[in-house]
């Protein structure tokens, strides 16, 4: 059975891997003061920055729309018999209601909608495990199956630097951000569907610091190999200084950065980071 990976554009993987791995993407966008950007093709992460800073207003944010997926899908159903399409959590965007709404429409070409339940770099493990999987000529359904076994051993964790930024996006009181500013309160998130808050930590070195220890209680029930991504909005000095940190502390697990894009910066921030951290591969859960 020949399958196609599809996946968004939250996923942030490079044009390299892109290519590479054979895997395609569905643009998100985001609108800003009357002009809409498509995520990774009309705008790059600091151009981003550069662009909201110190806006009054948020932007907003877009999934793919019905046309666009269809016409991917279309395109795909004349060379591949199923296609595993791998999104951002269904409680952040509709793109994976919409994919999974399209099973049926296309003859001899099934649509198989995975809902990573996260984003960013645990979704681009899911998309990644994918590929290996199907190259090996594992069937849709196990695939499914070994790619929810991964997402129930997935975790992620962010900082966020402004609370005004909270307050902006709705996820936050003016008083709580303003009260929490004034105590230099950084609010570790995590993301399992919705994003929460998990923890209030003073000061962001020790929120890196509190993260890193979630982190290691994580990797401690496991007995396999691990990858995480270290994720950041503009902030690539503190990442690259992290990421040596846990290098040395975990040298068993793989590291690498990657730049929150226009749909996570707009959730969490300039200066946000995080952590998305989960098995290497479905072998061995």
């Amino acid at each position: 059975m020949n399958i196609a990976v599809v996946t968004d554009s939250v996923a942030y993987l490079t044009k390299d891997e892109i290519e590479a791995l054979n895997i395609y993407v569905l643009p998100l966008s985001i609108a800003f003061k009357d002009k809409t950007y498509m995520e990774g093709e009309e705008i790059k992460p600091s151009e981003f920055y550069d662009l909201v800073r110190g806006a009054k207003e948020l932007p907003k944010s877009s999934q793919p729309s019905v046309g666009q997926t269809m016409a991917l899908f279309e395109k795909l159903s004349k060379d591949y018999d199923a296609v595993i399409s791998i999104h951002l959590s269904s409680e952040i965007s509709g793109t994976y209601q919409t994919v999974a709404s399209l099973n049926g429409e296309f003859d001899n070409f099934t649509v198989y909608a995975v809902d990573s339940r996260r984003a960013c770099g645990a979704q681009a493990q899911l998309v990644k495990e994918a590929v290996r999987l199907a190259r090996e000529n594992v069937s849709p359904e196990n695939i499914i199956e070994k790619l929810n076994t991964m997402i129930a051993a997935q975790n992620a964790f962010f900082l966020v630097d402004d609370l005004m930024h909270l307050q902006k996006g709705g996820r936050l009181s003016t008083g709580s951000a303003v009260i929490g500013s004034m105590l230099n309160i950084k609010p570790i998130l995590t993301i399992d569907g919705k994003i929460v808050p998990t923890e209030k930590i003073r000061t962001f070195k020790k929120g890196i610091s509190r993260i890193t220890e979630l982190f290691q209680d994580h990797v401690n029930q496991y007995d396999v190999p691990f990858t995480a991504t270290i994720h950041h909005a503009n902030r690539l000095d503190v990442a690259q200084e992290w990421k040596e940190e846990l290098e040395k502390q975990f040298p068993q697990v793989t590291f690498n950065i990657v730049e929150f894009g226009a749909v996570i910066g707009t959730h969490l921030g300039e200066k946000s980071m995080g952590m998305i951290f989960g098995p290497t591969t479905s072998e061995e859960l």
